[in-house]
């Protein structure tokens, strides 16, 4: 299979996040991904102006690909849009027979149809394009703008190795973002293991998903699942407002005045899944209460549920969601002192590692002081090829042991596969701490595998085999995600 370079560049872990996603309006699970309007797209120029073209091609897949949107000896043609943005493609049945049963059971079925212009009202012409230079050339060329239409017309005319490609560009321009809307899209696809992906992201990063533009966009049955969703990183309080959110947007995509009434009216049974009792009673006081959206027997109640010794039967749910459980790879088998070490004066300590699978790193853990309690202060950093994904400058309390004490960022960070990372911390407090010793290169923790190299940002003897940085805190996948 020949993919042009572009494609490999666009569906490497590093690139962009589609952007597009952010944009895109959800259809009904009957209905096309919206086409996009004014979106350019080349043809490509008549390459058989030569009378004798043939000889310049010494393979099939290059004579195929001359006739890729030529006119010459093609017996079929496409009017691929929506009426007034409509692309006229001319085609050959055979090619297309070939690649797509669909095609085949169109042209040379039972039911085959002579007609020579065929109209598809509900494909993109740049989608319809990329499809065709698959089937004519070999060759998959996927742009975020129009990923989600070539899947689209990959499913429609059953083509499902072009259909697994988008997939995989899907999952690799997966973030926080784009999860909830793309969320959407894999239930519309029926793509399970795009929904795992998806779900993976949105439960570890549950509070900058539902913080995301995209949220707003997701269509009610996708909001209705976040809500329900026991695994959910997120504060209540933050599952409240962006349901809010998106009620007001619902509102104006039905030309209603979006006031408390009418979003109580959009959400429906959606309100009643948010666990308004887990909040705080300083959040419910200071927010929920005062929304608008609660009536005043439910604010009265919720109150009482917060207060008084019987309580009321409430409908919405009680229970704080479980979260994820953090897991922990520890790389050091054991720990030491001694009466001149460990120092930090600013210094850095510094570990690379590397994951076979997805994951979110959440935090540190790290060693404290050999010479009783002690406070430290300590900037910890995610890098990856010198760019800093996330710092924080926090504390923790050392209380004289060998145990490590965890610390972390503001929020979650998406670490990919295959991919070398570097985790670096700086301390400033009790100059003299436990340290790490016969450290491992290679650590298995559930199904994810860690691999650690030196890093040549340690500048305060941290290393494979000893020193600080003993444990990653993280979010790992489902042991059904293999």
């Amino acid at each position: 299979m020949h993919t042009k370079q572009s494609t490999v560049t666009a569906m490497t872990p590093l690139s962009q996040p589609l952007q597009i996603i952010q944009q895109i309006t959800l259809p009904s699970p009957a209905s096309p991904p919206p086409i996009s309007k004014g979106l350019s797209f080349t043809i490509p120029v008549n390459q058989t102006l030569d009378p004798n073209w043939q000889a310049s091609k010494a393979t099939i897949r290059e004579r195929n690909a001359a006739m890729f949107s030529n006119e010459l000896m093609a017996d079929v043609r496409f009017l691929v849009g929506p009426k007034g943005n409509t692309q006229r493609i001319p085609a050959h049945k055979y090619v297309l027979a070939t690649g797509s049963s669909v095609f085949y059971a169109m042209f040379y079925g039972g039911l085959a149809d002579d007609n020579s212009d065929i109209e598809i009202p509900d494909v993109e012409p740049a989608a319809f394009l990329a499809l065709l230079r698959y089937l004519y050339c070999d060759e998959i060329d996927l742009e975020a703008d129009t990923v989600l239409a070539t899947l689209y017309a990959a499913k429609k005319y059953i083509i499902p190795h072009l259909a697994r490609a988008c997939v995989t560009f899907l999952e690799t321009s997966l973030t926080a973002k784009n999860a909830c809307l793309l969320l959407s899209q894999s239930c519309l696809f029926e793509e399970p293991e795009l929904m795992q992906r998806c779900w993976e992201v949105i439960d570890a990063q549950a509070e900058m998903a539902l913080k995301s533009e995209g949220f707003v966009d997701i269509d009610i049955n996708t909001l209705e699942s976040v809500l329900a969703r026991e695994t959910l990183n997120a504060k209540e309080m933050v599952l409240f407002e962006a349901a809010l959110n998106w009620a007001a947007a619902e509102c104006f995509r039905r030309d209603l005045e979006p006031t408390s009434e009418n979003k109580r009216q959009v959400l429906g049974r959606a309100l009643y899944m948010i666990r308004i009792p887990a909040m705080t009673l300083e959040e419910f006081a200071n927010g929920a209460a005062q929304s608008g959206i609660l009536t005043l027997q439910e604010t009265t109640d919720i109150f009482l549920h917060f207060t008084a010794t019987n309580k009321p039967m409430l409908q919405f749910p009680t229970k704080m969601r479980a979260g994820l459980k953090a897991q922990v790879c520890h790389r050091f088998q054991s720990s030491a002192y001694r009466s001149n070490q460990w120092r930090y004066r600013g210094r850095c300590d510094s570990i690379q590692f590397c994951v076979d699978k997805r994951i979110f790193v959440v935090g540190f853990g790290l060693y404290g002081s050999s010479s009783g309690a002690a406070d430290y202060k300590v900037k910890i950093e995610l890098k990856r090829l010198g760019r800093v994904l996330a710092e924080n400058n926090t504390k923790f309390f050392s209380d004289g042991s060998s145990n490590t004490f965890h610390v972390y960022f503001e929020h979650p960070i998406q670490v990919e596969a295959d991919l070398f990372y570097t985790a670096s911390a700086v301390l400033d407090g009790n100059e003299l701490s436990y340290f790490g010793q016969e450290g491992l290169s290679e650590v298995v923790v559930g199904n994810v595998t860690f691999q650690f190299q030196c890093s040549s940002d340690s500048t305060n003897g941290t290393g494979v085999q000893g020193g600080q940085i003993p444990e990653l805190i993280f979010y790992g996948p489902s042991q059904s995600s293999d």
